[in-house]
């Protein structure tokens, strides 16, 4: 197997990994425990299924790894495209993976508040939820922050792609498209909170750019028959 069309199809099988770590720990845990407005309740369905808790805590702090490790097996994927390009793309993955590992401590702190303990004992158990709380809407907050990186590193990633000859360039369009969506996606949560999920619903086109780029490095690879003959 040529070495760039091997270099594909490892950067696709890490972000396939991906699928199967982020939505437990961003969608399904948080969706299911969590009851917007109510801490008790909150409380309750945590601390009864603490483990699965913890189990989202540490899927986020892995899925942050195999985001790295994703930066890094594309860099060598097309860092010979233009490689201040790929530099740039690694370093905005790099402070998305920073904020996303320290806001994973709110999560921490949520329910270490929710179980009390000794030196929490001159908080009353509806303050401590109410902290807890608390600290569970900065871990939101700290996402609508990170999304800002989810989306700036893609720009350099779809210039890349759109230069590679190698990769379709409609996926590199599309996944600048990607970087432009998540940033207004930001940008409504911050300001526009109360509008927040009827604009993901409607930038959804646009976040399918990821999961096509990740099936095609997957499946069909680089077209190694698209580059200069010095090259192949």
């Amino acid at each position: 197997m040529h070495p760039i069309n091997k270099a594909a199809r490892i950067a696709g099988a890490i972000y396939l990994s991906m699928v199967f770590v982020a939505p437990f720990s961003m969608l399904y845990v948080p969706g299911k425990l969590i009851v917007r407005g109510n801490a008790t309740a909150t409380a309750d369905n945590i601390l009864a299924h603490e483990t699965m808790w913890r189990l989202s805590i540490f899927g986020d702090l892995t899925g942050q790894v195999i985001f790295i490790s994703l930066a890094i097996a594309l860099y060598r994927l097309l860092s010979n495209v233009n490689k201040t390009w790929a530099m740039l793309m690694v370093s905005f993955v790099l402070v998305s993976a920073a904020i996303c590992f320290l806001n994973a401590l709110n999560n921490i702190a949520a329910v270490i508040l929710f179980r009390g303990g000794e030196f929490l004992t001159v908080f009353d158990k509806p303050q401590r939820d109410a902290l807890a709380m608390l600290f569970l809407r900065l871990h939101n907050q700290g996402e609508f922050i990170a999304e800002i990186f989810w989306g700036l590193w893609l720009f350099p990633f779809g210039l890349l792609v759109c230069r590679s000859r190698f990769l379709p360039r409609i996926l590199g369009i599309w996944l600048i498209v990607d970087c432009f969506a998540w940033i207004a996606l930001s940008i409504t949560a911050q300001f526009f909170p109360q509008y927040y999920q009827t604009a993901f619903a409607w930038l959804q086109p646009a976040f399918f750019a990821e999961l096509v780029m990740m099936l095609w490095l997957l499946i069909r690879g680089a077209n190694v028959k698209a580059l200069p003959a010095e090259v192949v």
